[in-house]
């Protein structure tokens, strides 16, 4: 079953034109919106959002709620699967971001990234925000709107993707559940070639395990996990900053029983050149481009650097923005290929 196929019609969708069921409210009383659709065997959970500055997986789930509340109910998408997608976990986050992009964006603007952009914090963090049941509760409200309408599914899921994103890299990354990182060999493989394909090269750093990350092969890694991040801080012997991360939503998914394969996508908002390069950590290129990147920072919010000597400087580096349509069909590529995984190892 070719999931992926659906892409074109999927961006073909309004961003705008389907209302949820209110699962929640935010800190500041915002409805949060949950869709349920289909009445398979396998659940899949979709969410975006958890870090308000990335607005493309977002964009890519509401999107998707438009095309599923299309099809009839004997749709193979809808009687094989039971979908719980939350397009945006942080509307109050969302809507301080909405003053440097909209849905209707075809890239991002680095000026106004730059100047009005804002992610919360670890302690303060969405995606370092879920409970586990007897162990650790809630961060904020919003995560627990999300934990409970997981919990209204009859069974253990089968699929998380929580879609993430980056303010740089070279290429496309692709994040996988460490249980499940023999098991998603085609997966990779078709993430790999569509990248390609679409003329994009793959990120690729090696951590060592810092933070959870363990890589996989070019452009793969392991997601990280808050008991990575909790060791981290504690051998900076920062005890306070690693009492700031609770659990991941795809630690607290899986805490709910089964198997589930939770996976993060990570596409740029900007591209800048590749090196070949040996793989150490800290990487001396990455922080090159780190510095670059917070300089420029630095000289907007001053009014130091204009916007118009921003795009020359840009330019000179060879520093584009990723067309956001490229960002979304390698999400949806992510997604269709894990429902591919998950459909196989249930025989399905």
């Amino acid at each position: 079953m070719n999931i992926y196929k659906h892409i074109d019609t999927i961006l073909k969708q309004p961003h705008t034109n389907c209302h949820g069921i209110a699962i929640g409210f935010s800190r500041k009383g915002t409805k949060i919106e949950g869709f349920k659709f289909g009445n398979g065997t396998l659940n899949i959970s979709l969410i975006a959002g958890n870090h308000a500055d990335e607005p493309i997986g977002p964009l890519l789930l509401k999107k998707l709620v438009s095309f599923l509340s299309t099809l009839e109910k004997n749709h193979d998408l809808l009687s094989r699967y039971s979908w719980y997608i939350i397009p945006h976990t942080n509307p109050d986050g969302e809507q301080h971001n909405l003053k440097w992009y909209d849905y209707t964006d075809t890239e991002t603007s680095l000026y106004r990234y730059f100047k009005y952009a804002l992610r919360e914090l670890p302690g303060d963090d969405m995606e370092f925000g879920y409970p586990i049941k007897n162990k650790i509760d809630c961060l904020r409200p919003e995560n627990e709107a999300v934990y409970n309408f997981w919990k209204t599914a009859n069974s253990p899921f089968n699929l998380h993707a929580s879609l993430h994103g980056m303010g740089k890299s070279y290429g496309a990354w692709f994040l996988i559940d460490q249980h499940w990182a023999d098991k998603t060999r085609q997966l990779q493989a078709d993430c790999k070639l569509l990248t390609h394909q679409m003329g994009y090269d793959l990120f690729d750093l090696d951590r060592n395990g810092e933070k959870g990350f363990f890589r996989i092969a070019e452009g793969f890694s392991t997601r990280p996990d808050s008991e990575g991040m909790r060791k981290h801080f504690l051998a900076l012997n920062d005890q306070n900053m690693a009492n700031k991360f609770h659990p991941s939503s795809m630690e607290s998914i899986r805490s709910l029983g089964g198997d589930c394969l939770t996976l993060v996508t990570e596409m740029p908002l900007f591209i800048f050149p590749k090196k070949e390069r040996i793989l150490n950590w800290p990487d001396p290129y990455l922080k090159q481009w780190s510095s670059q990147f917070a300089n420029w920072k630095r000289d907007i919010i001053s009014g130091k650097l204009t916007e118009a000597n921003l795009l020359a400087e840009m330019k000179a580096l060879n520093v584009k923005p990723m067309p956001w349509e490229a960002q979304l069909r390698l999400q949806w590529q992510f997604i269709a290929s894990g429902i591919k995984t998950i459909t196989e190892a249930n025989n399905i």
